[in-house]
């Protein structure tokens, strides 16, 4: 083994024998894994049974006993405006006010004593937006079933030319993509700091005295820099598989069969033949996208493609905090000469969010190049 090996396992292992090391890449996928699960559950969680009183002003009271009730929503029905007072001291939870001319305006107010989810309100739109559609075609004498054949959705698929084949994941791929992008801007910051505070400590100790006496300057660094890369490999390998082994768990035992792909897209199918996703679904469409990704992405290429830019930007910034780490005594110091290095990392994560928009983009491809 040469001179740089011995440097390469001296900076490997005496840093993955560490307890700090074993105990962030035993706690780091468990801390991850719960904030995901727990963010999606959540999100599941409606917040309580909603009473919701319906005060219909409108000539003829059109809107009666057109709402109806949900698993969590109960409608309830009055044909004159209720005080402020007395909607406070009712059991009711949200108050709809539908004025006299909702249908001129299309639009209507909900009164609440706490804030109702995006899933209520969507509910109570949809409900509202039905009445009001099928009024304005009793209205124009139009039959319902002329009026489903006119209002078509419309769907846009996006195909490679080349390859010809079905290609309507790009925000999902963005989304995995701009989240990897954030993971390797912490990790080069967090391993470039390694290094930059290694190359501190063997000043500070006079170590490097020593030696460089025994190693070239060169096999110094290359030793330090390279042993300290396989430390963050090697981290990142065993969150993706401790990760993904709790993620499962949780999933089969906190959220069940709710967060499976199949039953999501599913789920989402049905939402879509009904016409109304958020009225209907305990989850966002991102939500469900995100979740589906398990069985839509190459994750042998995407975590490949990591490694090779995580290597690539590392070697690149980890030069530079090595630099910062050799000309400054103390950590005081090296904070004056963070900022140039920081802000080319900052401005790529700010680029990522608009490559999400434009993956094509100029942005996109001049930034993909450089690590």
């Amino acid at each position: 083994m040469g001179k740089i090996g011995l440097i390469i396992h001296r900076e490997y292992f005496s840093r993955v024998k560490k307890k700090s090391f074993i105990l962030m890449t035993i706690l780091g996928p468990l801390i991850m894994a719960s904030v995901f699960t727990a963010a999606i559950w959540l999100s599941m969680q409606e917040g309580g049974v909603q009473n919701v009183i319906v005060v219909d002003t409108t000539p003829g009271h059109l809107f009666k006993d057109e709402f109806k009730d949900s698993e969590s929503i109960y409608f309830d029905y009055r044909d004159k405006d209720l005080s402020d007072s007395e909607f406070k001291n009712s059991p009711y939870t949200l108050l709809v006010y539908i004025n006299e001319k909702v249908f001129e305006v299309n639009s209507a107010d909900i009164f609440y004593k706490d804030v109702p989810s995006y899933k209520t309100q969507n509910y109570i739109r949809g409900q509202l937006e039905e009445t009001v559609e099928k009024y304005k075609l009793a209205v124009n004498n139009i039959p319902l079933k002329v009026y489903q054949h006119i209002n078509t959705k419309f769907q846009v698929y996006t195909r490679d030319i080349e390859k010809k084949e079905l290609n309507n994941y790009t925000k999902e791929l963005s989304v995995v993509g701009y989240f990897f992008a954030f993971l390797i801007y912490m990790f080069i910051f967090m391993y470039g700091m390694q290094v930059m505070r290694g190359v501190m400590e063997e000043k500070t100790n006079r170590i490097v005295e020593v030696l460089i006496s025994s190693v070239k300057p060169f096999q110094l660094m290359m030793g330090k820099i390279v042993g300290i890369a396989l430390v963050g490999l090697t981290q990142f390998a065993l969150w993706v598989i401790l990760t993904a082994s709790i993620v499962g768990v949780l999933q089969s035992t906190v959220l069940n069969s709710k967060m499976g792909p199949k039953a999501l897209v599913e789920n989402q199918i049905t939402e879509n033949v009904a016409g109304d996703v958020m009225a209907n679904s305990a989850m966002s469409d991102d939500t469900v996208y995100i979740l589906n990704l398990l069985d839509r992405i190459n994750f042998p290429l995407l975590i490949g493609m990591f490694i090779f830019y995580f290597l690539g930007g590392y070697l690149l910034y980890a030069a530079l905090f090595a630099a910062i780490g050799g000309a400054v005594d103390n950590d005081t110091d090296t904070q004056q000469f963070m900022m140039p290095i920081v802000a080319p990392l900052i401005f790529a994560i700010i680029v990522g969010q608009f490559a999400i928009q434009n993956p094509s983009g100029p942005a996109s491809v001049w930034f993909s190049i450089v690590p």
